[in-house]
């Protein structure tokens, strides 16, 4: 792999860059409330060839929006599962403005 792509993968949202210290202190939380968050299956670290669990920008987007949750009373199961549905809403959000861009390229006879 050259230096070009190495680099490349650290623009990458899903490449496992982060180690869980280096997460938990990006986001302000500790390693132990990440590996809550695994063990809800929320997020679900990769491993490095050492065992070590390794995160990415998306997982960490979700644990900080978890943390937010958990800071305001929400329980971390309640949390999980709240992220899950605002992931789901905003996928079928996105499906759903996928086919009225579809149909509008169709013009008016997609109606009839």
């Amino acid at each position: 792999m050259t230096a070009d792509e190495s680099l490349g993968r650290l623009d990458d949202d899903d490449y496992p860059a982060y180690t869980m210290g280096r997460a938990a202190e990006l986001i302000g939380t500790t390693p132990g409330f990440l590996r809550a968050l695994g063990e809800a299956r929320l997020i679900t670290p990769l491993r490095s060839e050492g065992g070590h669990r390794r995160y990415s920008r998306y997982q960490l987007r979700i644990a900080a929006r978890a943390r937010e949750l958990v800071d305001q009373g929400t329980p971390i199961e309640a949390a999980c599962r709240i992220i899950i549905l605002e992931d789901q809403l905003e996928e079928a959000q996105r499906i759903n403005a996928e086919y009225r861009r579809a149909g509008a390229s169709l013009g008016p006879a997609a109606d009839a």
